[in-house]
Parts: C-alpha cells; sequence; structure tokens
C-alpha cells in the first residue's frame, strides 16, 4: 500500500463479514468515498478451531486511492446525521447508500438499498423510530440551531405525506362533529407543517403545535 492510499483494517468471523466490515469504516471515515474504488488484501482467513477453542478472526485490509474520497461541502449537522445513519443502517445489517440534502428548514438523509424494508419496517415503524432517535440527539447537540431531521427510503416520506393528509382530514371531521379539541401523535415540524396546511382553510377547525420538542404534537381545535 503506498502514502497515498486510504486504509482500514478489519476483522470478521469470515472473510466476507471482514471485508464488509472494513467498507462500512472507510465509508464512515470518507463519507464521498466511491466505492467501486475500494480494494481488498486478505491479510488472514481466520481459523474456526475445534469446538470454538484457538479461534482466529478473518482479517482484511481494505484500500482505496486518496482521490475516491471526495470532499463534501455540507454542516456539521449534516455530517453527523450520515455519519449515525451510516452506523445505524451497518447495525442493522443493511448495506445502504445515504445521501444528504439540506435546505433552510430541514436536513433530508436518504437511504438506498436492495433491503431497504428493513430499514422501513412495518407501518414505518423502524424508520419513525430512527428518525425520532437521529431528531433527539441533533437537538440535544445543538440546541436552537438544529434543523429538522427528515429520513427517508424507497419513498416512504411521500407516502406518509398522504397518510398524514387523510389522518388530518378525518381528525377535522371529528372535531367539527364532537366540538372537542383532539391531540395528534408526536411529529416531527416537516410532518407538523404538512398537518398545519391541509387545515388552514378546512372549515370548522383550526390547528397548533403545542408541547416541547421532540415530543411536539399537533392539536386540532374547533374554529373560534
Amino acid at each position: 500500500m503506498t502514502d497515498d492510499m486510504l486504509t482500514v483494517e478489519a476483522t470478521g468471523e469470515t472473510v466476507g463479514e471482514a471485508k464488509w466490515a472494513a467498507l462500512r469504516e472507510l465509508e464512515l471515515r470518507y463519507p464521498g468515498l466511491d466505492k467501486s474504488a475500494v480494494q481488498f488484501e486478505v491479510v488472514s482467513e481466520g481459523e474456526r478451531g475445534l469446538l470454538g477453542v484457538g479461534y482466529a478472526p478473518a482479517r482484511v485490509v481494505a484500500a482505496a486511492p486518496a482521490e475516491a474520497a471526495v470532499p463534501l461541502d455540507e454542516s456539521d449537522l449534516a455530517s453527523l446525521l450520515r455519519g449515525l445513519l451510516v452506523q445505524i443502517t451497518a447495525a442493522l445489517g443493511i448495506d445502504a447508500r445515504v445521501d444528504v440534502r439540506e435546505d433552510a428548514d430541514a436536513v433530508v438523509a436518504t437511504c438506498s438499498a436492495t433491503d431497504v424494508g428493513l430499514l422501513i419496517g412495518r407501518h414505518g415503524q423502524t424508520i419513525d423510530a430512527v428518525q425520532y432517535l437521529l431528531n433527539a440527539v441533533t437537538h440535544r447537540t445543538f440546541g436552537e440551531d438544529r434543523k429538522d431531521v427528515v429520513v427517508d427510503a424507497a419513498g416512504y416520506r411521500e407516502r406518509r405525506r398522504a397518510t398524514l393528509e387523510a389522518l388530518a382530514v378525518r381528525t377535522a371531521e371529528q372535531v367539527r362533529v364532537s366540538r372537542r379539541p383532539v391531540e395528534l401523535d408526536p411529529m416531527t415540524a416537516v410532518e407538523r407543517k404538512v398537518v398545519h396546511l391541509r387545515l388552514k382553510d378546512a372549515a370548522g377547525v383550526r390547528t397548533s403545535s403545542e408541547g416541547m420538542e421532540p415530543n411536539r404534537y399537533v392539536v386540532v381545535l374547533p374554529a373560534e
């Protein structure tokens, strides 16, 4: 290996697992890495040992040219989010690519993978839990300087938008009939905005946000 190479050494129960761990570590250190430029050197194929005695892990070195790591022009918040998502998807056993886009209101991280369903989970429970966790972490880290964090995969958030709008309409009808306010589950600022906009001109109801981040929620009330 030459000095102008980016290298990481990793271990695993098999050579394949060691390669995967090494690649993940390289991606974590160099988020803009071109994975196609990575090469592997098997240092040791490992030994299983008899009845578990004398086990030695497989060991590999992953290397890529320095120019394969494209510098990313992103904020500390976006960089933290990317790093955390790389670790979370790796822990879930998902070989995901993480793309981060930041605007004035939010940081959107989109995960792409062949097995992205594992990240989304049943009825979106896993991806919503990951998003909630990242919002809590960034809120604690950056305080008032934080932005809303949105985690997306396979167009899930667009489907979530449609679900929220349908929920807003149903809740508005419930409030109009009962004349009592209804509290919705905690949402991110981006999701609360979807509900507020959908009911902005709805007859007979109004909306407000209450609670503290990251547990802030929308309340639908009868119009005054």
